[in-house]
């Protein structure tokens, strides 16, 4: 049988499950761009002290219900669709997530424009629906991975966030600009659908069973692989997972480096606006290039941290987290005493902690799928839950110390916490991080699988 990709039908499920990534975060995350431009949207006003104001001019405690209804969302819908992931594998509870994600986008106009309650109620399902999306990256990782690519995967389908932030960010700008507001949450909406149709049509959990998938890639991703790896309805030791020093601090630091990148990307556009200065028109075009100045470093980091063997894997993946934990909690401590004279120092800045994030797919995302071995699926998937705590405690923070959008004192407060709990998380790695499989991973001898489904014992 001819196939026009070759041995390499993996990559295109990896970028196909890059794209249903990208576009149900992009749909959580357009409001903190749009939120800029609903204010000036006077087509429906209410008086406020006898001034007319637009109804979708939001006050600091309402964009945090808002944004909140994603988080609280995003937690309740984790460990139940993470038991439809184990039950029935990525393909159809992704799909049904995706198709969620898309009504509830395209709805948001008619729901800002109802009420307050409506439109908080609508964002609780974008979040149940945004909850899929660490699982589906384990299921991916743990099913159609080659043990020697598993950076290169990673470092692929966790950058969906800062690509969501660039594609929305720039997009929104100009849609916003153009034809109005809610035109950006109706892209995205059909965008959204045309991509999950394609995903149920070509996904499935098995390579095995794949026909696009030739007898010599398969032995390529199952190589090495335990056969409790590769088989359907093994055991997992939850409570050995959950109570890992390992494990927990492998979360700590996603918790970090996920609160970092979630509130540049929801609190960014207001930060580069009311204590930067940027023009509208401008803030899009430098939050997409500054995040976008970090793709390539990831590819390479994720290239060193695979194929680099004049160093030890220990010794590479604390260098790979100590900078992409710890540096950034510095990059962030100076990004908030840069003075808005100098903003164009502060987008470098802000860029050079892209750059920093970058290496992370070396760093603990490694430690966590070494550790973890068969089980990393289930260590990758949690980490929706230090993203749930991240999407609370950002929105959280803000709310505490900023009560003025445009005072720069009060937001380098968030920015000196957010530092804080980066050093510790960077501290503890070195304390309990290993390269070495934990002993719940010990199962059964290597083998690999063929489509004839005989078994090698290696």
């Amino acid at each position: 049988m001819i196939r026009i990709w070759g041995n390499y039908f993996r990559i295109i499920i990896v970028l196909l499950s890059f794209m249903c990534l990208v576009s149900v975060c992009s749909n959580y995350i357009i409001i903190n761009f749009t939120f800029i431009c609903m204010k000036d949207d006077l087509s429906q006003t209410t008086e406020v002290n006898g001034t007319l104001k637009s109804i979708y001019d939001y006050t600091p405690t309402e964009k945090k219900y808002i944004l909140w209804a994603v988080a609280f969302g995003t937690m309740v819908g984790t460990f139940p669709i993470n038991i439809l992931y184990v039950k029935y594998g990525a393909r159809i509870p992704f799909f049904s997530a995706g198709v969620l994600s898309a009504v509830t986008t395209g709805l948001t106009p008619w729901a800002a424009a109802q009420s307050m309650w409506i439109f908080v109620a609508l964002r609780f399902l974008q979040g149940v629906a945004y909850s899929a999306d660490f699982a589906a990256i384990g299921i991916v990782i743990s099913k159609w991975a080659p043990l020697d690519e598993t950076a290169i995967f990673i470092a692929t389908l966790t950058s969906f966030t800062s690509i969501a932030s660039i594609i929305t960010n720039g997009a929104s700008g100009v849609i916003c600009d153009t034809l109005g507001w809610q035109w950006s949450f109706y892209f995205h909406s059909a965008t959204c659908l045309l991509i999950f149709c394609c995903w149920v049509l070509i996904y499935q959990d098995d390579p095995t069973f794949h026909k696009s998938v030739s007898v010599k890639e398969l032995g390529w991703i199952q190589k090495n692989k335990s056969e409790a790896h590769i088989k359907v309805g093994m055991k997992v030791p939850y409570k050995a997972i959950f109570t890992s020093p390992v494990v927990l601090t492998v979360w700590l630091c996603a918790f970090t480096e996920l609160s970092t990148l979630i509130l540049i990307a929801t609190y960014g556009p207001i930060y580069f606006r009311s204590v930067l200065g940027f023009d509208i028109k401008i803030i899009g075009f430098y939050l997409g290039i500054m995040i976008a100045i970090h793709l390539p470093f990831r590819f390479v980091c994720a290239f060193l941290s695979d194929k680099t063997k004049c160093i030890s894997e220990m010794g590479k993946i604390h260098i790979f987290n100590t900078l992409a934990v710890g540096f950034v909690g510095i990059s962030f401590l100076i990004f908030g005493k840069i003075p808005p004279e100098h903003n164009i120092s502060a987008v470098v800045c802000l860029a050079i902690l892209e750059c920093f994030i970058s290496f992370n797919s070396g760093g603990f995302y490694k430690c966590g799928t070494l550790h973890a071995r068969q089980f990393s699926s289930i260590v990758i998937s949690a980490i929706q839950f230090t993203k749930c705590i991240s999407l609370f405690s950002g929105p959280a923070l803000v709310a505490f110390f900023v009560t003025d959008e445009s005072n720069q004192t009060q937001w380098s407060h968030v920015f000196m916490t957010l530092a804080g709990f980066s050093f510790v998380a960077n501290i503890l790695s070195f304390i309990f991080f290993t390269d070495k499989p934990a002993k719940w991973t010990e199962d059964d001898a290597a083998v690999k699988y063929s489509k004839n489904e005989d078994v090698v014992k290696i």
